[in-house]
This record gives C-alpha cells, structure tokens and sequence, in this order.
C-alpha cells in the first residue's frame, strides 16, 4: 500500500498549527481568517425545505430529481444569462472539493494524461490530479504549455485564493484553446455571486462558449452562495457526453446527495434574496478589513471577486503569517496555493462581524 505522503503534498492547514496556537493566545482570541468557511446563518428556505423532507426512508438517486437539476438550470440563466441548458446536462455532487478530488480518477485519467491548473490554484486540483497519477502542469499561458495536449484543463474565477476576475475575451480564448487540443476544459465557479470589481462570466455563456457545451464542465456550489457549506451540496453541469459518463461512474460508487438535502438546494437555488443580503454583509467585512490592512502597510492585488484579500508586505509569506499571528489573527499563507504566492497570504472576510471588528482593532492600533 502506498503512503499518503508518496501520493500528496503535506495537508497545508497543518503547516500553520504553530501560527494558530500563537493567534490563539491573544488576550482578546484568536481572529481565524484562514479558512473561508460561511458562519452566518443557513437561509430559513434551505432550512425550511430541509426540515419538510425530513421523512425520506427510501434511497436518492445519484442524478437526483428533475426538479433540482432544472432549478439549477433556472438559476444560471437567471443570474449569468447562460441558455441552452437542459436538466439532463446538471449532475448534483457532494460538494464542489469532493468532485473535483475525484474527477480526473472518475474519467479515468491516470499517468499518460496531463492535468493543467492555474499558477495560483486552489490545492484540490492537483491533488486529484495526482490521486489518478496523473502529470500536473501549473501554467496560465498557453505557451507556457506549448505543443502538449492536456487532458484537462482548470480556469477557476473568481479566483480562489487571490479573487482576479477573468474576462469574457480571455475565457472565449480558453475555451478555443481547449477545444483546439481536445482537452475538456473545467471552470470552477464557486464564486461567481461573489464580484466586488469587476463583472463575473460562467464560461458557459454563449458569447464565451458559441452556444455549446460541448468540451466544457462548470462546477458550481452552494456553501458559499447559500451558506450550506454544511449540506456539502453542489453541482456540475455542461457537456452532455460527459457528465453522463460521470453519472454512470458515480452511480457504482454511490456519490448522493441525502433526500432532505436535495430539497434544501432546490429551494435555495430558486431564491436570490437571501443571497442578496449576504453579498451586502460580505461587502461591509471586506470593506473594513481592507482599509485596516492597508492602514498596516499591507498591498492589496487582484481581489476583484471572491471572499478573500490577497495581500502582502513585500516578505516571505510565512513571516507574514507569523506578524498576524502576533496579534491574534491566522491568515493562509501564499505558498498554499503555488510558488508565485510566496509574498503573499491570503485573508478571508468570512468571520463574523464581531472578529472582524477584533482584527480591524488589532491591525489599526
């Protein structure tokens, strides 16, 4: 059996423990802005629609019902003026990390086949990569991966961990690119509810796409949208072909959303107010966090979307994590997600009102 460390890379919120028991013994707590995980509250129509699916003793489906895929069809038309679609091009997962984790092993990639992620990338994408033994290429220029013919390919905007926005010209060169070398081209928009800059696009629109699917997967969740980051639900929808072959696969593996929690993400895909609200509270904690950073001799770069800062100081990551850590706040360092992050740490505005007023105080006295 191989080890885990032959397989990946060291999990990297454990090469902070240091920093977060330093954070940890500030007098006022520590202020964890590591990790973006949502702590407002669930929308009461996710939880309403939860608790009236409660009694659901028989098995789901893996491609779930109609209703649900369809829902999620509306809604990205709705919101991002993608047409086309149909239900049977939407696949339901168990979170956005556990299908991209899975994905290059469940198209049955393996060692011939190389994987290309961004420079700056969220780790998960190399980790499936590698999880199928596959060959990864960090690169964000199309010279940068030359004559090569990627199997797969990963955009992901808003960006996760330095929030720049991709344009419509770029993605439309993306996609041409893709399809040139017949690689199927993965968009991870997790985030794309989530704009402060500049104006988000879903890779399947048709001013982006040419009206068809066709080699191209956009994955979509509701943890951050919907804060349901506790119901790990999400989606992935576009080529046909494709994700019929994913259902096919995750139908012997038995990949399921629970019934109750298919009926919360229909009723959450179906309601926008509720995500209206939370972009303006998101705004006002990224707001007052930026100027407090700024105010430390931070710079701020990219941050056009998203639920993060990318900062810097001008100095080894680490030794910026160490300064926050001095007074009581995690960040996550740059290095996290790629080489070129090394000056850098990445800061969520995920916390409550009340940290980051904490971590405002800290950074401003």
């Amino acid at each position: 059996m191989a080890r885990v460390s032959d397989r990946f890379p060291d999990f990297p919120w454990d090469t902070i423990a240091a920093a977060k028991s330093r954070a940890a013994e500030h007098p006022g707590g520590i202020v964890d802005l590591s990790i973006g995980t949502p702590v407002d509250p669930t929308p009461d129509v996710a939880r309403e629609a939860l608790i009236a699916a409660a009694d659901a003793p028989g098995y789901p489906t893996v491609f779930g019902p109609e209703s649900l895929r369809q829902a999620a069809v509306d809604w990205i038309e709705r919101r991002f003026g993608v047409t086309g679609l149909g239900p049977a091009q939407v696949l339901p997962t168990v979170g956005s990390k556990e299908l991209i984790a899975n994905l290059p092993m469940q198209l049955g990639l393996g060692p011939d086949d190389l994987v290309v992620i961004p420079e700056l990338a969220y780790p998960t994408y190399e980790v499936g990569a590698r999880y199928a033994g596959c060959e990864v290429l960090a690169a964000d220029s199309t010279i940068a991966i030359g004559p090569r013919r990627p199997a797969l390919i990963y955009v992901n905007s808003p960006a996760n961990p330095h929030g720049a926005i991709l344009g419509k010209d770029h993605l439309r060169k993306v996609v041409e690119f893709a399809r040139d070398r017949g690689a199927l081209l993965v968009s991870d928009e997790c985030y794309l509810e989530f704009a402060w800059d500049d104006e988000p696009w879903s890779v399947l629109h048709p001013d982006i796409c040419g009206g068809s699917a066709d080699g191209i997967l956009a994955v979509h969740s509701l943890s951050k949208r919907s804060n349901l980051a506790g119901y790990r639900d999400a989606f992935v929808v576009g080529d046909q072909a494709v994700v019929s072959e994913l259902l096919a696969v995750r139908k012997h593996l038995g990949f399921m959303l629970p019934t109750p929690v298919q009926a919360a993400m229909t009723a959450a895909l179906a309601d926008d107010t509720h995500v209206t609200a939370q972009r303006a509270t998101y705004a006002a904690r990224r707001a007052d966090l930026r100027a407090a950073l700024e105010s430390a001799g931070f710079t701020v770069e990219h941050s056009q979307g998203a639920l993060y800062l990318w900062a810097t100081r001008g100095e080894p990551c680490r030794v910026t994590v160490d300064w926050l850590a001095e007074r009581g706040i995690l960040a996550a360092p740059g290095d996290f997600y790629g080489a070129v992050g090394s000056r850098h740490v990445r800061v969520a505005f995920t916390a409550t009102d009340e940290r980051i007023a904490a971590a405002v105080e800290r950074l401003t006295a």
